[in-house]
């Protein structure tokens, strides 16, 4: 473990939130924030290696009623990474399982006291429920369709650090847009950065209401390629989804898929991007997955940082 940083050693100034909920309700100096503390971080633990002593102390704990592969696991190792204990909630092994409510759940944790709750529930609004009931500090970790706000920082944290700014920018959300709290977040934080949003899929996946929160919408990937700076791929939510949104994932594939074909149509320095799971030939070939736009695995990386952003920025609120 090496010495903390002076400039970590006090949340900067703009931040006074004990939970972070969602982006919606960020302002851009806020985000600006998240962002510069997630790359500090990124810096200071030499790409998210090695550990610093941000949070000696606290303790957090993991509360998901989902499955997930990347943001548990990056949520865990963010608090290990800055010295903080991380406890691990299954929901199948526990009373919840006997009819235990979740705020029950979470009073009877928050009374072993814990410093941080992480939670992803199917339900949207659940962490601003427990955030109005709870002393500890809350993050939301992806709240049904309704927002994913670590995973838009992380997004937008990626395409600053390969660009430099967001100003300016025509990023472009393509997929199941309808059931994907990726795209919400990601719609909140880049319009405030300012830049310019199209969200592009099916009609039964993307409505014109989408017009309303400001952005472009498109139901033709061929449209819109040649003019985008970012694609951020979204994976259709089949297990939200009461009806088939499409004829086959083969007309899917065939209408929106990222390809090699459309690639050389694209800019040049286009970045790829996807949140994961990626379902390669569905949203994304192969080859443009693996190829040398692709940021996909740096977007996993900076995770970590921003995570570990997170985990400081609302339990140093808080004290």
């Amino acid at each position: 473990m090496i010495e903390l940083p002076p400039e970590l050693e006090s949340p900067p100034v703009p931040w006074t939130r004990r939970h972070l909920l969602d982006l919606e309700s960020l302002t851009a100096d806020e985000i600006t924030t998240a962002l510069d503390v997630a790359q500090r971080f990124k810096e200071a633990t030499k790409d998210c290696k090695v550990k610093l002593p941000a949070l000696a102390g606290v303790t957090s704990v993991n509360l998901f009623f989902e499955d997930s592969t990347r943001t548990r696991t990056s949520f865990s190792l963010a608090a290990r990474r800055l010295g903080a204990d991380s406890v691990e909630f299954s929901a199948s092994s526990s009373s919840v399982s006997k009819g235990e409510t979740l705020l029950d759940t979470a009073k009877t944790i928050e009374s072993m006291k814990i410093d941080a709750m992480v939670i992803r529930h199917r339900s949207p609004g659940a962490p601003q429920m427990l955030a109005k009931n709870l002393d500890c500090s809350v993050i939301n970790a992806g709240d049904g369709p309704h927002e994913h706000p670590t995973q838009g920082l992380l997004d937008i944290l990626t395409i600053r650090q390969h660009r430099g700014s967001i100003t300016g920018l025509t990023v472009a959300l393509v997929g199941d847009i309808a059931h994907s709290r990726t795209a919400r977040s990601n719609i909140w934080g880049l319009k405030k950065l300012g830049a310019h949003v199209i969200v592009c899929g099916p009609s039964t996946l993307v409505s014109k209401q989408w017009e309303k929160l400001g952005v472009e919408v498109s139901h033709n990937l061929d449209d819109i390629v040649a003019r985008c700076d970012v694609l951020n791929l979204l994976r259709i939510q089949f297990e939200r989804q009461y009806t088939r949104p499409f004829p086959s994932v083969r007309e899917y594939a065939l209408l929106y898929a990222m390809n090699r074909e459309r690639m050389c149509r694209a800019k040049d320095d286009i970045l790829i991007m996807a949140p994961g799971p990626i379902n390669r030939g569905v949203e994304v070939t192969p080859d443009v997955a693996d190829g040398s736009q692709s940021v996909i695995l740096h977007q996993v990386n900076n995770g970590l940082a921003v995570r570990m952003a997170a985990l400081y920025l609302v339990t140093k609120a808080s004290r």
